[in-house]
């Protein structure tokens, strides 16, 4: 999907070798975007990814309250979960 360039004031000049750009032209048509947005789509997915896996975020306090509810729920038992986890693994099996 292609985005127009409204509001696009800053450059990021990056450096490849043939290969990754010739690779990274490939997907990019194949996802029928122009390699910058493909780049900036794909960088701007990775930094969210990496931001979601911190150890700190903030909610909201109906949204905290609700975290915290779940947290607090009993455990529910699963048997057949249990006794899969108290096997060896194949990788330990003879």
């Amino acid at each position: 999907m292609a985005h127009p360039a409204v509001g696009k004031t800053c450059r990021i000049d990056l450096r490849a070798t043939k290969e990754q750009k010739s690779f990274i032209e490939r997907v990019a048509g194949l996802q029928g975007q122009k390699v910058s947005d493909f780049v900036l789509n794909s960088a701007r997915e990775k930094a969210e990814m990496i931001l979601a896996d911190q150890k700190e975020f903030s909610l909201s306090a109906k949204r905290w309250t609700s975290f915290v509810a779940a947290l607090d729920r009993p455990v529910n038992q699963h048997e057949r979960l249990a006794r899969l986890m108290m096997e060896s693994s194949v990788l330990e099996r003879k």
